[in-house]
């Protein structure tokens, strides 16, 4: 709005009128300020802050290490005095059982008394215990097949050659499952195993390790493939997706693509179906992708508020839950970036539900159906008519009102817990995210989870080593991966075979 200062009008009404535009004027620019001042500080705590809600304590540990390094060098360096009697050392943390152990006898010189010249008899023993680490050992498997000939028909006899996981390659099953893990879980590129090799003069170029990579991932589809039909089977599934940055070649750079996560958990509520978790690849965002991943499954779908799930609620046999995660994460970055007292209050009512579901997790679904129309009920009840009153005290244009509206839309969806007893209020954390030390560096479940329409779509391991997209399966171990891996890898069949089973 331009004013002419030199030229006002003498009419009051029109003063009264000019002076009711200015300050709708100045309102509108103030909660345009407001908003933009908040998306700013969002895109900056997404940038340079933390993306959990709550304090992580490795965070303060990490500060702390090298601190306890130093402390540790310096009494190292203190002389030690040993005394007769020993005070008693505080008690740590007994080493595990599972580990193997290796014992070592220190006996005395001589069973005489070197005081009195008596003869010393055993009155008991001090045990202690290091931890110790035997460095992995590269080895040669030379397999022999003796050579029988016949004389009579001269017909040569031979045992078969055993099937090797990759065609005329060098690898073990073992050694394939080492490099995956390392590669996948570790965060280990590719030339870092290969200098570590060279350092026990073994020399493996990168191209060579990468040739096995993909030559396992191929074994492992079948694998990955059996793994989503039985995930599918499922009537409870959480439905997520990430962006992930993939190589885009002859321009240069990269571009966006999404790694779909589908994942069960039943453990909530004493389900009987072990925890698990698929990923698919996908060039984009469509709504096309999770309709085409879910055309068989039928149950309760746990989804967040992207508009492309929506398709699904039309198909019959699904029925959506929304995440009360998504919908307390707007009042969050509204009360970060402005400091709201109806975000914060918003929130605090959001941790009452949550309070209550860490109380009854474990239990059966109609015990927490009834424990939810008891408690629950009440609070989601008196949020849903305090938010529709705050959304007319607000400001339309604002970020309160955008979080008000995300919710109130969603209400039906967030509410679905307080009719089945097996729906969560938000996503599984173990699989989305609260596990900070495990990340997705490439593609999920060893690069088997590519899409058909796009499997030669590769994955900048710069990228989204940094990104650290964390979908780790729940309550799956690295050991265990390791090992499931060398197992899979050792009970693969023939090629033909295989592909008999794939299709």
């Amino acid at each position: 709005m331009q004013l002419d200062l030199n030229n006002l009008p003498c009419d009051p009404e029109l003063l009264q009128r000019l002076v009711c535009d200015i300050a709708a004027a100045i309102d509108h620019r103030d909660t345009e300020i407001e908003r933009l001042k908040s998306i700013i500080k969002q895109l900056q705590r997404m940038q340079f802050g933390r993306s959990s809600e709550r304090i992580d304590p490795d965070q303060f540990a990490l500060g702390l290490e090298d601190i306890d390094s130093d402390i540790a060098r310096v009494q190292e360096g203190q002389p030690t005095v040993i005394s007769e009697a020993p005070t008693a050392q505080a008690r740590r943390r007994a080493l595990p059982d599972h580990l193997p152990r290796e014992d070592v006898r220190l006996d005395v010189e001589s069973e005489v008394c070197n005081c009195c010249g008596g003869t010393l008899h055993l009155v008991g023993e001090s045990v202690s215990e290091m931890l110790d680490w035997v460095p992995a050992q590269l080895r040669v498997v030379r397999t022999t097949r003796p050579k029988y000939a016949c004389r009579a028909c001269d017909r040569v006899m031979q045992a078969p050659a055993p099937e090797r996981v990759i065609a005329g390659g060098l690898a073990t099953p073992a050694l394939l499952a080492h490099v995956l893990i390392s590669k996948y879980c570790d965060h280990l590129p590719l030339y870092r195993q290969s200098q570590i090799l060279a350092r026990r003069n073994v020399d493996l170029c990168r191209s060579t390790l990468a040739g096995w990579v993909g030559g396992a991932c191929w074994w492992l589809e079948a694998l990955h493939e059996r793994l989503c039909k039985n995930v599918f089977a499922s009537d409870h599934l959480f439905a997520d997706d990430t962006p992930i940055p993939v190589l885009d070649p002859g321009r240069g750079r990269t571009k966006t693509a999404r790694l779909w996560a589908y994942a069960r958990d039943q453990r909530p509520w004493g389900g009987p179906e072990p925890p698990a978790a698929i990923y698919l690849f996908a060039p984009d965002r469509r709504a096309e992708r999770p309709v085409a991943h879910l055309a068989d499954f039928r149950g309760i779908l746990h989804v967040d508020g992207y508009a492309g799930f929506e398709q699904l609620a039309d198909k019959e046999g699904i029925t959506l839950a929304a995440c009360w995660s998504h919908s307390r994460r707007k009042f969050y970055d509204v009360a970060e970036a402005t400091g709201s007292l109806v975000a914060t209050h918003a929130l605090r009512r959001i941790g009452e539900l949550y309070a209550i579901e860490a109380r009854i997790r474990g239990r059966s679904p109609a015990d927490r159906l009834a424990e939810r129309r008891t408690f629950s009920k009440p609070i989601a009840d008196a949020l849903n008519v305090w938010l529709d009153a705050q959304l007319r005290l607000v400001s339309g244009r604002s970020t309160l009102a955008e979080a008000i509206r995300y919710a109130l839309s969603r209400w039906h969806g967030l509410t679905r817990f307080l009719h089945d007893g097996r729906v969560e209020l938000g996503r599984v954390d173990d699989w989305r995210g609260d596990r900070r030390s495990r990340g997705f560096t490439g593609p999920a479940a060893f690069a088997s989870c590519r899409c058909r329409s796009s499997r030669h779509s590769s994955v900048s391991s710069r990228r989204s080593s940094n990104r650290a997209c964390r979908f780790p399966a729940p309550g799956f171990h690295l050991s265990h991966q390791a090992f499931a891996l060398d197992r899979s890898l050792r009970r693969v069949g023939t090629r033909k075979s295989l592909r008999v089973s794939c299709r």
